[in-house]
């Protein structure tokens, strides 16, 4: 009587007629381990090529460093990595080698073994009804930017590193997309600066349920420093960077931060005209704390953070101490022509209200507009590129809307 194998044994066995040996069915898509091992092998490459790991000094290198500091802090990520840590980059990996017992024992968390429910191949009780999935009116990707058009992108990405690197910028956990979400900021995803350059809220409410047509939405133009740009939903963006992103501060309250469509321009013997400013009233009285987007647009011959030092015993300040929501330096153009343009185009939202100084007497402000503070910004963007004849402001709706081609008289 021959001797009985062990479990063991029959692992052990050699596979003399390769039965086991099943080629798995060729597929284009690539699984996310794939994905994390083709972004490690991008690391490896580049020791290979350099004799060094990738660092924070070099703007392309930036993201092989980011990438690399997530691998190995995720034990996870390390675990799956282990067999590709060629320069031993990973450090030591704990694992955890299960025996029989962990393997029987382990619970059946996908149902493999119920064998008394519905068999049916047709039934799958953890794969989402398509019917319960929100319907996209367009499917966002990244794009590359033509290199003329990237050029004055790239000279803000390198001056928000600089600023990052002196202290003025700092890079903070991102919280509360409502608030902290918006247009001419910058934000850290996946280890790449990006550029929030534009939101269209207008979107196609019709496909949408109840809930998520109430919800700020729209499409998005999103510029990446490695060139690329996207026009992902504003919603999507947040929850990207809930999950693996940061935001990047803007500048110290104290900074002025320059015109975006002049910066790279800006040279040594160019002039500064002035500050416009945008302001938020600190005001305790009623009648202007409850009022929503409330802000004072201003012009500044020097700058603001001097000029609104004794703003609580000024009237135009409405007699209260302000914050700086947003200061731009102006250079080589007319900055009292550029806010009297932006109190034209808001004019049918001007702050209509009657103060009293200290010897009673009636004062009106008229440098105060009720306008979502980004819709400010996008007129800014308009006066500057010359487009802004074309468009004009929907209170109502809180829209800046283009104008409609006006018809000729015919005789």
């Amino acid at each position: 009587m021959g001797k009985k194998k062990t479990l063991d044994d029959i692992f052990n066995d050699d596979d003399d007629f390769g039965l086991l040996d099943v080629k798995p069915e060729a597929s284009n898509v690539k699984s996310e381990e794939d994905r994390l091992i083709d972004a490690f092998e991008e690391v490896n490459t580049f020791i290979d090529q350099n004799q060094r790991e990738p660092n924070t000094e070099n703007m392309s290198e930036y993201k092989l460093q980011a990438e690399l500091a997530h691998f190995k802090k995720c034990e996870a990520t390390k675990e799956t990595l282990r067999l590709f840590d060629r320069h031993n980059l990973l450090g030591h990996i704990e694992t955890n080698k299960p025996n029989i017992d962990d393997i029987l024992n382990k619970q059946d968390a996908f149902g493999l073994l119920d064998l008394d429910k519905d068999l049916s191949i047709f039934k799958f009780n953890h794969a989402p009804n398509t019917q319960d999935r929100a319907k996209t009116d367009l499917v966002a990707k990244r794009t590359p930017i033509k290199e003329k058009e990237f050029e004055k992108y790239e000279k803000i990405f390198q001056k928000v590193h600089q600023e990052l690197k002196s202290g003025k910028r700092k890079i903070k956990t991102f919280k509360n997309v409502e608030k902290h979400l918006r247009e001419k900021c910058f934000y850290l995803l996946d280890g790449i600066l990006l550029y929030l350059e534009k939101v269209d809220f207008k979107r196609n409410t019709g496909n949408l349920g109840k809930n998520t047509s109430k919800r700020k939405d729209g499409r998005t133009r999103v510029i990446f420093e490695n060139a690329m740009c996207s026009n992902m939903l504003y919603r999507s963006l947040g929850k990207s960077l809930y999950a693996n992103g940061q935001i990047i501060t803007e500048l110290n309250e104290s900074q002025a931060q320059e015109l975006f469509v002049d910066a790279e321009s800006i040279k040594e013997e160019d002039i500064v005209t002035g500050w416009v400013y945008v302001l938020k009233s600190k005001s305790n009285n009623p009648e202007i704390s409850n009022i929503q987007d409330l802000y004072k647009i201003g012009f500044s011959s020097t700058p603001v953070e001097q000029r609104i030092k004794n703003a609580k015993n000024e009237a135009t300040y409405l007699f209260a101490d302000v914050k700086i929501m947003t200061t731009y330096k102006i250079y080589n153009r007319n900055a009292i022509k550029l806010e009297s343009l932006l109190h034209k185009f808001f004019s049918n939202t001007c702050l209509n209200i009657d103060l009293f100084d200290g010897k009673n007497q009636r004062i009106t402000p008229r440098e105060w507009f009720i306008v979502p503070i980004e819709l400010i910004n996008e007129a800014i963007d308009l006066i500057l590129n010359g487009h802004i004849m074309s468009y004009k402001y929907d209170a109502i709706n809180q829209l800046i809307n283009e104008r409609l081609p006006q018809s000729k008289n015919r005789n």
